[in-house]
């Protein structure tokens, strides 16, 4: 079984299911940004993005459409590992998964000292569960 596991210092955590969104609001804007991840595998593969409007650094690409003031918009993205950074200065991420939205370092567990979290993929154990 396929797993979303959480990396951050001596804080691990990991999430049973396929899917979930990543959410955020820009720095600068304040505007929310939000990205529906699929696990396939050992990779993390972007489903669909969303931006609630555009601004300083954040302008939808090509091909993005404006559905009920919300840019909607898909790309070619596949990879190993999300890096995060959290803490003092940082956006708040929120990660929604089995039908739960809470901050990240809520299903971490904590904060990491030097603020960095990694999201992969990665199998379940043989006698583990997740949580």
């Amino acid at each position: 079984m396929s797993l979303l596991c959480l990396v951050g210092g001596a804080f691990k955590a990991s999430l049973a299911g396929t899917l979930f969104t990543l959410q955020w609001a820009h720095s600068v804007e304040h505007i929310l940004w939000q990205e529906d991840w699929r696990i396939e595998a050992d990779a993390l593969v972007l489903v669909e993005a969303r931006i609630r409007g555009s601004g300083a650094g954040m302008d939808p690409p090509p091909g993005a459409r404006l559905r009920d003031g919300v840019w909607h918009y898909q790309a070619d993205r596949r990879l190993p590992e999300i890096l995060l950074s959290s803490g003092s200065g940082q956006p708040e991420y929120t990660l929604c998964a089995d039908d739960q939205c809470r901050p990240i370092t809520a299903w971490l567990g904590g904060t990491p000292a030097d603020g960095r979290i990694g999201m992969r993929a990665c199998q379940a154990p043989k006698s583990g569960k997740a949580r």
